[in-house]
This record gives structure tokens, sequence and C-alpha cells, in this order.
């Protein structure tokens, strides 16, 4: 037996390569392990199988015993000199590990399977499927079962696979290194959908790093583990090929969107369940029934790609491919979208390309070195949220977030982005002090790689997305976000209108006897209103953080509130641009958002108030969605008309909605006033009836009951430079909407 190992040793292994096999230090695991053929003629068999009392190599085909593997030393490092046999042969392990006798398959008979394309694509930073290279894939290799798994981490001394199926022992699985384009792939047998696993790195310099998820996993398990999970095929038969047809010839510009913005966590709870969340399953079937009543077009989603912490609301991601674990599985989010597009609502998500957080197992030096990030802090930390920044300057870094995006909806079938904190990615001097950031190459302080990434992602969704939108939040002044990059803009197709939020809400907070010194905050928006496609937001980012619930910001008591706030909604839905509201607003939710717990839904059924709000909300949305005089003109000049935006005195506004070639109109007036005006006169440019279709202090709304009795009639009196008038009673605090009678 002596002489075999001696033997064996002397032409098998250099001197150094069985300790590199036994300490996990092999970066070239194919050139010791495996099937190779031997210079004396024929071939040798080896395999490290830590904890093995005895190996039999056997027969892939027929299970035939071929010879007993000689143990090398006792850590597990086996090798077979098959007699008589010159050629490579399919071959299988039958393992004892002390209970009993086992077969396996050997990982390392299976060579490469990364295409020579692949790896070039992806080291150009233009491979936007590689989310079907790099990750865990189940397949079938040569007739076996398993998974491939591949990561990109170039400057790592070795990669392992490690999981629970070779207990978590990085020695069992190195893997193999492409070093074209740094990245290590081992297609690992017999390991099946569901199984854990994770990456262990060794750096440049040999230190053992923290275990890291897949960046590219499609599941993750709960913390404090925060494993990645193996996926395999998807089961979901999509149901929505009309829907993804028709959103492929939308002129979405031009069609009405209503966006309700959601919390999956927090919007219901199961309070007899141990206030468990909503599954995604569960949330489909009550929200496609919940917007379709109120005329939401699209609901947009707090971030769902996986988070470690409930408290950062999903915006601190550590795992880009996967939908979070706490509502289902990757097929339960999957019938979400469809059950929505089914009822013919779209499906937008919040994404977080801009920074992610420093949890061991993320991203942050995933291979010892600053890999997704910059290293220098002045370019790679964020201080305001204690985030790493990606360096938007690499391409393979590049390539991981565009391929993310256009995989959420392929895979997903999303149907838009609303890409999270532009602001911080397009200035190097973002939140920072002098000295503590880096010019550009130009000496100025844009981010040159983040606004390539940002017209590559908008370039690529546009032109692979079958329709699907870009939504860019967006807070400073940068010029011509939502244009083409054609034309020199950053290629989104909308623009949060943060201006239009801050000076609207400072004049509800205000006492309606100031405000005739500030209705500039209510005109001002149409100096800039169709710069940009803008989308009139009120988001979550209102309702948190001490700033108070969007009820409470109006000024006056408890009816003046409600009566401020249903004119402000009238003002809202009937302004140029699209909607949004966050989740409770539609009832005026009277606490600050809270992500631990429900809305308080029981307002409905027991508050007046809080019913009437719902009610405008309703009609308002159903109003917006099924007029194109309300709608059909949001980002084009010809669509809106003030009638008298100079009424200072008495803080009303008038003007007009329509469409296109329209030959009706819609006329809005709105008192921000708690005073009756009797008599008050507008110019409208048609004879004809107007019938009142909104009025927000109807007794419906829990309002006075003031109005026009469901219309008025233009006469051939001038007023407003228009030919005819209309003689008006305006309700106090409210908004009214006359529709011309066809």
């Amino acid at each position: 037996m002596e002489s075999i190992k001696n033997d064996v040793m002397e032409f098998l292994f250099a001197p150094h390569q069985i300790d590199q096999i036994i300490y996990g230090d092999c970066r070239d695991p194919f050139s010791a392990l495996g099937m190779h053929l031997i210079p004396s003629g024929g071939v040798s068999v080896r395999a490290f199988l830590p904890g093995a009392l005895r190996v039999e190599l056997i027969t892939r085909d027929t299970g035939e015993k071929v010879c007993d593997m000689t143990r090398i030393r006792d850590e597990g490092l086996f090798v077979a000199i098959p007699r008589g046999i010159k050629e490579m042969f399919g071959y299988r392990f039958r393992v004892d590990f002390g209970g009993g006798l086992m077969e396996l398959e050997d990982p390392y008979r299976f060579w490469t399977v990364l295409g020579e394309m692949d790896a070039y694509l992806f080291s150009e930073g233009r491979h936007w499927e590689i989310y079907n290279r790099l990750g865990a894939h189940h397949q079938t290799l040569d007739g076996v079962e398993g998974v491939l798994f591949a990561v990109w981490a170039p400057n790592a001394r070795r990669v392992s696979v490690v999981g629970s199926f070779n207990n978590w022992d990085g020695r069992r699985h190195p893997m193999r290194l492409r070093v074209e384009c740094g990245i290590w792939e081992l297609f690992v047998p017999e390991v099946k959908p569901g199984d854990l696993y994770k990456y262990e790195l060794k750096g440049a310099y040999g230190d053992l790093l923290p275990l890291k998820a897949d960046p590219y996993g499609r599941a993750c398990e709960p913390p404090p583990g925060n494993a990645s999970i193996v996926v395999g095929k998807s089961q979901h038969v999509w149901q929505d090929a009309d829907w993804i047809k028709a959103r492929e010839s939308w002129d979405s510009l031009h069609k009405p969107m209503a966006i309700y913005e959601l919390h999956l966590g927090s919007w219901k709870r199961k309070p007899d369940e141990n206030n468990r969340f909503l599954t995604y399953r569960e949330l489909a079937d009550d929200l496609a029934e919940y917007l379709t009543v109120l005329g939401f077009t699209h609901v947009e989603l707090l971030p769902i790609t996986e988070f470690p912490f409930d408290g950062s609301w999903g915006y601190q991601p550590t795992g880009l491919y996967a939908p979070t674990f706490r509502f289902g599985t990757p097929e339960d989010f999957k019938y979400f979208v469809d059950r929505l597009h089914r009822a013919d609502i779209g499906v937008l998500m919040d994404w977080v390309p801009g920074h992610f957080p420093t949890d061991g197992h993320g991203f942050g030096r995933f291979d010892g070195t600053a890999l997704y990030e910059h290293d220098d802090p002045r370019q790679g930390y964020h201080q305001d949220w204690n985030t790493l920044i990606y360096n938007f300057g690499r391409t393979e870094v590049v390539n991981f977030l565009v391929a993310n995006a256009l995989f959420w909806i392929k895979e997903y079938h999303l149907d838009g982005l609303r890409v999270d904190a532009v602001a911080s990615m397009l200035y190097n001097d973002y939140s920072r002090q002098p000295g503590e950031w880096i010019p550009n190459y130009y000496g100025g302080n844009e981010n040159l790689g983040a606004i390539g990434f940002l017209r590559t992602l908008n370039e690529q969704v546009y032109a692979q997305g079958q329709g699907a939108i870009t939504i860019a939040e967006e807070s400073t002044s940068w010029p011509m976000v939502s244009r083409p990059t054609s034309m020199g803009g950053l290629g989104f197709g909308y623009k949060w209108n943060m201006g239009w939020m801050h000076d609207t809400l400072l004049y509800m907070a205000k006492d309606p006897v100031h405000r005739r010194h500030h209705q500039n905050n209510l005109t001002f928006g149409m100096l800039y209103c169709y710069s940009e496609n803008f989308i009139l937001s009120l988001s979550h980012d209102e309702v948190v953080h001490g700033k108070r619930s969007l009820i409470d910001k109006m000024s006056g008591d408890a009816w003046q509130r409600f009566a401020n706030l249903r004119t402000y909604y009238t003002f809202m839905f009937t302004y140029p641009g699209k909607k949004l509201l966050f989740m409770g607003m539609e009832f005026g939710q009277g606490l600050e958002w809270n992500h631990d717990s429900s809305l308080d839904w029981h307002l409905l059924d027991n508050v007046p108030f809080h019913r009437g709000v719902w009610s405008l909300v309703r009609d308002l949305g159903q109003l917006y969605k099924n007029n194109p005089d309300v709608h059909g003109l949001d980002h084009e000049p010809g669509g809106f008309e003030w009638i008298d935006c100079h009424d200072t005195d008495q803080s009303v506004i008038s003007y007009l909605r329509r469409a296109k070639d329209s030959k009706g109109v819609v006329v809005v007036v709105c008192n921000f006033t708690p005073v009756v005006r009797e008599n008050y006169r507008i110019g409208v440019p048609y004879l004809g009836t107007y019938l009142e279709k909104i009025n927000s202090d109807a007794t419906e709304y829990c309002g006075g009951g003031i109005g026009n009795e469901g219309k008025v009639i233009a006469e051939e009196i001038p007023a407003h430079g228009r030919p005819y008038s209309v003689n008006l009673r305006l309700p106090p605090l409210a908004g009214v909407v006359f529709v011309l009678e066809a």
C-alpha cells in the first residue's frame, strides 16, 4: 500500500498541491481533481471527500465496481489508477461516510460551461442576459441533474460554493476561474431547488472572507442566515399576453396613469394570525379589486428586491435578483403580477441602483477588494445612509445593474421601474462638503460614470422592454431627465415633480387668510410644467420621519382639514401630469405611516370624513381615467389653459383641460378659502350646459352640500377673454369640475 501511495504522489501531484487541496487553497481544482490521463498510459481519478471511510470507483452507466480508491491523506484525499484502462470513461463514486454506502457524482468531471462569447460580452459590459449565466441554475449536464454555479470575483485567490449539500465545507467544492473575465464556475451534481448556498472566498492575500450570498441569486433565506436559495425552472404559466401586447403599442404619455404607491408589508396584515404579512397571492386578489374601484391604473411597489432589515423598507437591498421572502416565493410574485395584469393594472417597482448596505454577506468588498463599489470613500461611501456606492465606471458593474433592470421586466413582466435617488448618483458632491469628494475628469461635480449608466439603462429598457417605462426620482434641476438620450437627455420616461409637491403642500399648510399672498405656490409650476414628463407625486417620503400625515399637513380645524384635502385632491387630479398617491392617502390616514402595522382601515367604516375622502378619490380617479380631456395632454401645453390665476384676493383659481382635437372641455374651479363665493363668473370657450361632475363639498364626500344643482348653462356674456361665461356658486374650501355636455 505504501508503494502505491508513493507512486501516486510522485507523478499525480506537485509537491504543494496536496496541502492546497486539503487546506482549501487550490486555485485550479480541475488540474488536481477528477479524471486525468497519466504519462505512463492509462488514467487516474482523484477525489477529496472529507469524512469518507472508504471510496469505490464505479462505472456511471452500470454501477459496476472498477476498483477501490486509495486514501492518500487522512483528511480525505483519495486516488485510483484502474488497471487495464487506457481511456477516460464515465464514472461515479460509491462512498461510505459511516452510515452506509451512497453513490456520488464527481463535479470535477464536468468541464467548462460558460461560453467564450458570454465571457467577452460580460467583460465588455453588454451581456444583457448575464443573469442566465451567473448565479445558480438548475439543469442537466451529460444526463446528470445538478446546479451550475457561477460568480464574478476576479481578485479572489479561491472561491468555493458551500451549502447544505456539502456541510458548508469550503474545501469540498472549489470552483474553476475563467481568467479572461474573472468568473468562477462549477457544476455541482445532485444539488436541488430549495438547497441553501453561499460562496466562500479567499482574498488575494489568502484571507478568508465572510461567506457571501450570491449577487445573482434568485431567492434568499430569511435573516440571520441570509443564504441564497437554489430556484428551479419556473412553472408559472403567464396569462397576460394580451396585456403585454397592448402595452407594447401604447403611447403612455397620452394614456391615463394614476399610480398607487404601496408598501406590501403594511397595506394590510392579519391581526388574527399574529399580525402576519399578507402573501403575494393574497395581496394580488385584494389589490386587483380595490384599485379597480378607485380608478388607479398602476401600483408601484416599494422595493421588493431582497433586503435584510425591515426598517429600510427595501431601500437597502442585498439581493437585487430575488423577490423578498417575506411575502412568498418567486412563483408567488409572478402570480401577483399576472393577477394584476388580468385586472388591467400595471405593476411598477421602486428600484435601487444607487447604493447598497454594508452587510457582511452582501456586495461590499466581495472578493476582498472594492469590486462593486469604489475603494475611495469619497466616491464609494454614502455618508447619509451608511451605505456603499456602486462603481459606475466599471463595465461589469454597469452590466450587473442594467441586466437586473431587464431581468425584472422580462422574467417578472413588470411594467416599469421607478429609479430611486437619481440625484445622489448624478453628483459627485451630493451631500458632501468641500474636500469630501473627487471632481470628474473635467474638474466638474457630475458623475460621468453614473450618467453613462443611466443612459444605457434607459436605452436598453426602451429597446427591449416591450413598452415598459422608467421613472426618475430626481430632486434637482438636472436638465432633460425625461428626454431621449439622442437629444442629450438621460432617457427616462417620466420624472417625479418634487417642486410641485413642495410648493403646493406649503400653500395648503397656510391659514386661508394668508393664502392670498402665496398664490404663486399654486401657479408657479406651470412655468416648468412641460420641461419634463412629470408625475405629481405624493409619496411615502411625505408621511414619515415626523413630517406628519397628509391630512395633518392641512390647515384649520378637523372639518377644514378634510375640506382642504378634498380640494387639494381635486386640484391634483385635474392638473397636468400623471398622478401618484401613497397608500392610506386615499382615505386621509390620520397617523404617519408605520411600516410595522397595517393601515387604519377601521376609519373607512367608522368615520364619515375618511369615507368621504375615499369616495372623492374614487370619483376623481374614474374621471381622470375615463375622460381624455383630463389626461390626454398631460405633457403638452395644448391640454391646459388658465381661465383666471390672478384672483389672489379671493384665493380662487380656474382653468380648462382638453384633449387634442377635442370638441369638449373640462372646467375646474378651486376655492381655497372657507367663504362661499356667490355669483362667481368665469369665462368658458363654448355655449352649452356644463355638468357638475365633481364637487368636493358634496354631502357624499362629507361636505356641506353647497353647489350648482348639478349643472350650469353658459351665457353670451364675455369674461376672461372668452366670448361666453358661466355664473357659479363656489362652495367653501372646495374644488368643482364641470364637463361640457355633449
